[in-house]
């Protein structure tokens, strides 16, 4: 069943825009194409150091039965360090998903 994985995306010190917020959210909706078990993701937004380029962060930490995943990137934009968390994330769940399966 898929669709059942919910999604909380925070910004820290700004306000993410609908825009923003729609992208993480298709974003992190593919993730369940990788692992079907996810509960819940939760989406840290930040803007490091205002006043350098490498400022925008990203966390991902993403629940599933009897674990919590966690990745961070930080980039010129929201945009770019969510395609490379989500990737990164996609890597964590499908060796998450390797091991489940050798129990």
């Amino acid at each position: 069943m898929e669709g059942t994985m919910e999604i909380k995306i925070q910004s820290i010190h700004f306000d993410a825009t609908e825009k923003l917020q729609a992208f993480i959210e298709k974003k992190v909706a593919k993730l369940e194409k990788t692992y079907e078990d996810i509960q819940k993701v939760e989406v840290q937004l930040k803007v490091a150091k205002p006043a350098t380029a490498l400022n925008k962060e990203v966390s991902l930490e993403v629940m599933v039965p009897g674990n919590t995943l966690f990745a961070e990137k930080t980039c010129d934009s929201f945009e770019e360090a969510v395609d490379l968390v989500v990737d990164s994330m996609k890597v964590q769940l499908t060796k998450f998903k390797e091991k489940m399966r050798n129990y």
